[in-house]
């Protein structure tokens, strides 16, 4: 008898259990995990167009535009006294104590005229390359983003701009460019442009249009 209610338990025990992973909030079966397929999908952007529509890019060139402009006045300025000094030089007889002094200076002054246009030269080349890589990494930041939500295996780059007839020089680029031919819709840059210009500091959010 105690074999007979053994076996008796033990059988309704495992028709427990299958019935637990049956019902509604029992062990649910484990299920074989199954590979997301790759992506498949082709886009393209156009980062010239990124470039001249982002707003804060167009914001950052703006104020370099105008602290080289202010640059620029204050060298003008500089090389007219320079000017003045060579022009009253003349004034002198050469080898007297004033020519020789007034020669000395205007050595010193045109020595430190081309130093200091060479530094602030560079200096504003270093800080545009500077805005310049800033908004490419966030280009790039935002096109892997869309690509990953969209299933975007590869997103080439192109030229969108239309081609001038009237111009050789944009007729032979046009010419070379990589892509011939490309399907309406898989242009991504006026979403990806969206993206970088929809943040706190743009100026204005993209139109998501591409006038050309």
């Amino acid at each position: 008898m105690k074999w007979h209610l053994a076996g008796f338990l033990a059988a309704a025990s495992a028709m427990q259990v299958v019935a637990t992973a049956q019902v509604p909030g029992g062990v649910a079966p484990v299920q074989p995990q199954v590979a997301a397929a790759p992506a498949s999908h082709v886009a393209v952007i156009d980062v010239g167009y990124i470039f001249k529509n982002h707003v804060r890019f167009k914001a950052a060139m703006d104020r370099m535009k105008d602290e080289v402009m202010a640059a620029e006045n204050l060298l003008k300025a500089e090389r007219d006294r320079i000017n003045g000094m060579m022009e009253q030089i003349k004034g002198y007889n050469v080898g007297t104590p004033e020519y020789k002094k007034l020669e000395a200076d205007i050595a010193k002054a045109q020595g430190d005229f081309n130093v200091n246009a060479q530094l602030q030269k560079k200096d504003f080349m270093d800080r545009e390359a500077k805005v310049y890589l800033q908004v490419y990494t966030e280009v790039e930041k935002a096109v892997e983003q869309f690509a990953r939500e969209h299933r975007i295996a590869i997103v080439h780059r192109f030229d969108g701009e239309p081609l001038d007839g009237s111009d050789r020089n944009a007729i032979l680029r046009g010419i070379t460019k990589p892509i011939v031919y490309l399907e309406a819709g898989i242009d991504i840059t006026p979403d990806v442009l969206k993206m970088l210009n929809a943040t706190p500091v743009a100026a204005a959010p993209a139109t998501g249009a591409r006038p050309r």
